[in-house]
């Protein structure tokens, strides 16, 4: 019996929807992503975007879609480098296996986008004011290390990067496998000022300004959506909403993106897209009769 080697994940074809890209950005939180930084835009909320571990570029093909110009969007990844520790060089070697390369994701975002971000290859730890500069971003996604060392530095950077209206995404935060990133997110939540705006069963969303805006923006959605189900708890006597479910399964077409459209009507149709059903329903009941 003959077997044929499985190529390189560059030399594959290139992906023709987020489905193809591999990875662990679930639908919900792709959702979620997309409602938070359509919110920011509407809000004049600006910033750049930056993202600590991309793996294979599944959520910063996503989150490039929503760069407005003057905006700049940092990745910040070792990829095939050498890991600055033994404990991360053996955390890489066992979920990642050789798969992560740079040329993989340079060629899944371009297939996607017509530049590629900047790419910071190196450490997060590298991540200081001369490459961020302090309250210079407005969305910070989080998926690095699992180390509680590494997610603590990452947490500071951070909370040093966002602007006012900022949004940091901390993924992992409650995988059985990671707890270091537990450690790390409820370390900055009781000690460090970080204020839960919502959780999904992948990531806790956060911010260091009042959350409750956002949070009723999420409650104003109505209720259940298809296949997304929504609750409110009380942690430490903090509101936290809970999404769980899979949300809308599908957010970017099948094509090189286009240019995000502008104006109230290529909003609505933006938000047809993108936001689950009930928040499409409570949309036309507020469009002007």
């Amino acid at each position: 019996m003959v077997t044929t080697a499985t190529p390189p994940l560059e030399q594959q074809p290139a992906p023709r929807s987020l489905d193809d890209v591999p990875g662990w950005f679930w639908p919900i939180d792709q959702q979620l992503f997309a409602w938070l930084l359509e919110r920011q835009s509407a809000a004049g909320v600006s910033g750049d975007l930056l993202e600590l571990g991309s793996y294979l570029g599944r959520s910063a093909i996503l989150m490039g879609r929503y760069l407005r110009p003057g905006e700049q969007f940092t990745v910040c990844d070792l990829f095939d480098s050498q890991a600055p520790d033994g404990e991360n060089a053996a955390e890489m070697a066992m979920s990642y296996r050789k798969t992560l390369t740079r040329s993989a994701f340079e060629r899944n975002y371009l297939a996607f986008h017509s530049t590629l971000p900047t790419i910071v290859q190196a450490p997060t730890s590298v991540l200081g004011d001369d490459r961020i500069a302090a309250g210079s971003c407005r969305f910070v996604h989080i998926d690095a290390s699992h180390l509680y060392e590494h997610v603590a530095v990452d947490i500071r950077t951070a909370k040093r990067a966002l602007g006012p209206g900022g949004v940091v995404v901390l993924d992992d935060f409650r995988s059985p496998h990671t707890p270091g990133v537990a450690a790390a997110t409820w370390e900055a939540v009781f000690r460090h000022g970080l204020h839960p705006i919502c959780v999904t069963p992948e990531k806790l969303y956060g911010t260091w300004d009042d959350p409750e805006p956002l949070q009723t923006g999420l409650l104003g959605l109505g209720g259940d959506a298809e296949d997304c189900y929504l609750d409110v708890d009380q942690v430490a006597g903090r509101r936290l909403v809970r999404l769980s479910g899979r949300g809308v399964a599908k957010l970017l077409p099948a094509t090189v993106p286009t240019p995000r459209p502008q104006g109230p009507s290529a909003a609505r149709r933006l938000a047809k897209e993108l936001l689950p059903p009930v928040a499409v329903r409570a949309l036309r009941k507020a469009r002007p009769r």
